[in-house]
């Protein structure tokens, strides 16, 4: 396996950036997810660490080595794509062993070497069908199965899962998982959901409009993060976002609420915001109901999750918050509510940098 650093690594297409210069490095073994929306940039990097696209500046290095303009064969690297891009008149050992035969392997080593990853990705009843007539989670099997086949220096997934209903998503994730622990494979996963990113990457590079806007384990891009953008689109419903003013030591709310932020919070407010606006940040699970709570808000609607119950309150005219109570909890649409904030979830933003504000120890 190897390691992967992009140091300034860039893409642009005439004047418009795909990708704005970037550093990353992803250490020996690890799973790293680029996440982000459609059209933030996350496959072009890929594909440029793959040398299939060529950077407009910057430098790649894989393993020690400048691979910057070397040929994707070159490179030691896999590449797994959305959709399974195996030869549809060939059988699965024909399509696994293919790579090995086009690099002049013998027989006896890719007879062993398909019975291997066969074995470690429980296909071996499958090898003598065509892709046609698998499903299409045992179909992401095989081709999985001819990227391992090489032992390349590290694995690239290009949204491997988005061609799978979602029952063959989740049994596909585990075994993805599963595969990265076993091989101790470095790995890059570009996907769209989160859902993904969250249960998977050891790391995850959140991504917008070309820019990585946040880097950090799933639990500090949840927890903290670094900005708006990485608040709402972390998370199902994303981060309750209330914008206030600060004043006094207090942040004053919509519906007439008064917030006294939790220790060590006033001092970094006075020192980090650029004005007297805030934005008051928190998870729904942050939301503790108490009859003489700090807050009050209104019961618009009550969604049994199964194991909770989702409330959407409002705070104001204009302001919804969700909030994750006990699935046993019961409230009535209509009636108000009084609760508190776990004062280790709550997090500030500044409105007109839309930065997160860094807390006083």
């Amino acid at each position: 396996m190897a390691d992967i650093e992009l140091k300034q690594v860039e893409k642009r297409f005439g004047e418009h950036y795909a990708v704005r210069p970037l550093d990353l490095f992803i250490k020996n073994g690890e799973f790293v997810a680029l996440l982000g929306p459609s059209g933030c940039g996350k496959t072009t990097t890929l594909r440029m660490i793959a040398g299939l696209e060529t950077v407009s500046g910057g430098r790649i290095i894989l393993n020690g080595q400048d691979v910057t303009w070397l040929k994707p064969s070159q490179r030691d690297v896999a590449m797994v794509f959305q959709f399974f891009a195996l030869y549809p008149h060939l059988t699965a050992w024909e399509n696994i062993a293919f790579p090995l035969q086009a690099e002049g392997e013998s027989r006896e080593n890719i007879k062993r070497r398909v019975k291997e990853v066969a074995e470690l990705l429980r296909i071996e009843p499958l090898l003598k069908s065509r892709p046609g007539a698998l499903s299409s989670g045992d179909q992401q099997r095989v081709a999985l199965a001819r990227a391992l086949v090489r032992r390349p220096s590290c694995f690239l997934m290009d949204e491997p899962l988005g061609a799978l209903d979602a029952d063959f998503r989740e049994t596909m994730r585990s075994e993805i998982k599963r595969l990265h622990i076993l091989q101790n494979a470095t790995t890059v996963y570009v996907t769209h959901d989160q859902i993904e990113a969250m249960a998977m990457a050891d790391r995850i590079v959140v991504m917008s409009q070309g820019v990585v806007q946040q880097v950090g384990t799933p639990a500090e891009v949840y927890h903290t993060p670094s900005n708006l953008f990485v608040a709402q689109f972390i998370g199902s419903p994303g981060m309750n976002l209330v914008k206030g003013t600060w004043a006094d030591n207090v942040v004053a709310l919509p519906g007439g609420n008064r917030y006294a932020p939790p220790d060590g919070w006033p001092a970094a407010l006075h020192r980090g915001l650029s004005g007297s606006g805030v934005i008051v940040g928190f998870r729904p699970e942050a939301v503790q109901i108490h009859p003489n709570g700090q807050l009050a808000a209104g019961v618009y609607s009550v969604d049994l999750h199964g194991s909770y119950t989702m409330l959407v309150l409002e705070m104001g005219d204009d302001h919804s918050i969700h909030a994750r109570v006990s699935r046993d909890a019961h409230f009535t649409v209509g009636e108000t509510i009084r609760f508190d904030l776990n004062p280790s979830m709550v997090r500030f933003f500044d409105p007109k940098t839309e930065r997160a504000i860094a807390h006083s120890a």
